[in-house]
């Protein structure tokens, strides 16, 4: 291989060009300024008013975006983890960009390819710079999901640039890429590197620990309180909140999400309500007014079939009424 390796440096200058109050813009009781951008891109996130942040995480992720840190969000699936990273991007105004580790993505896909092209007139082969090169070397945040359902060799391609200085190296181009000093580099997991111990979580890999030790942070975002997780439905489905009975049954709701996630992790049922399909089934149940109606269609019938009989029974326990789908109903031939 030749020795005329080349440098590649920062393509952009952008840097964050101010600092915002913590306090202020998470509610956070903590005397801590981050960096931030001044204007939104299109690589920003929307920006969700009404979203409520989870302490410990917000402040690992803050980290992660004022000091450089690598972090990962692990925990179970639906409680929020990509989203609560996206969130804080968009209150920073810093592009960030998600990718979801699945068995499909491989190596070529981060690092990039050679391809045919088409110049002159004539046919050329050109390097085409996968999503890690351009990401490196732009202000981004870059989000692995699902980072424990990741192939081996995509994993060992991104251990390269955990670390903080990391640079990828393009053996095919004779190229060193210098991270960007805007970079941040950000995880998700339902597992913490050790592999599905529970059951629940099929198709994920053990990390290795050489890689796990190599992120800085690890936070772990589960379940809200039921309280908590009622005051973001009542914020998002705003019309249930114009009453008391609207919120009782918000809190209901809420309840039956509880139930199907202890049950869920105690591997009686396959399926879970995030807090996402609460919301939705709020939003369907103001369309077809219908709760009950609106429960079957949003999540029952998502469910295996011989589930249905069980979770049917956690409505009933928290609305006093049978579905078609309850064991009370099912007729025996």
């Amino acid at each position: 291989m030749s020795n005329n390796i080349e440098i590649t440096g920062n393509i952009s200058k952008d840097m964050p060009e101010k600092e915002i109050s913590v306090r202020d813009t998470f509610g956070l009781d903590v005397d801590m300024k981050v960096p931030a951008f001044a204007d939104a891109n299109e690589y920003v996130p929307d920006f969700d008013p009404d979203y409520l942040f989870d302490r410990d995480t917000t402040m690992a992720l803050l980290a992660g975006f004022a000091f450089n840190r690598r972090v990962m969000v692990q925990g179970y699936h639906g409680t929020g983890k990509s989203t609560h990273i996206e969130q804080v991007a968009a209150r920073l105004n810093w592009p960030c960009i998600r990718i979801n580790l699945d068995s499909h993505i491989s190596r070529i896909d981060l690092i990039g390819k050679d391809a045919i092209v088409v110049r002159d007139g004539q046919q050329v082969t050109e390097f085409r710079e996968g999503i890690l090169p351009w990401a490196l070397q732009h202000p981004v945040a870059l989000v692995f999901d699902e980072y424990d359902a990741g192939r081996p060799d995509v994993m060992f391609v991104i251990q390269r640039i955990l670390e903080v200085q990391g640079k990828l190296t393009l053996l095919d181009q004779n190229k060193v890429i210098r991270p960007h000093g805007a970079f941040r580099l950000f995880s998700t997991a339902n597992t913490v590197g050790l592999g599905d111990t529970s059951g629940l979580y099929h198709g994920t890999q053990q990390i290795n620990q050489g890689q796990m030790d190599r992120w800085n942070i690890v936070t772990t975002l589960n379940y809200l309180p039921h309280d908590a997780e009622v005051n973001i439905i009542l914020a998002k489905a705003k019309t249930y909140g114009e009453s008391p009975d609207g919120k009782e049954k918000v809190s209901a709701m809420v309840r039956v999400a509880d139930l199907t996630r202890s049950a869920f992790i105690n591997g009686d049922i396959s399926t879970v309500m995030s807090p996402r399909t609460v919301l939705t089934w709020a939003e369907n149940a103001e369309i077809f007014g219908d709760l009950g109606f609106a429960f079957r269609v949003t999540f029952l019938n998502k469910c295996d079939e011989l589930e249905r009989a069980t979770v049917a029974e956690f409505y009933q326990r928290c609305f006093g009424e049978d579905l078609p789908d309850s064991a009370a109903n099912v007729l025996v031939a």
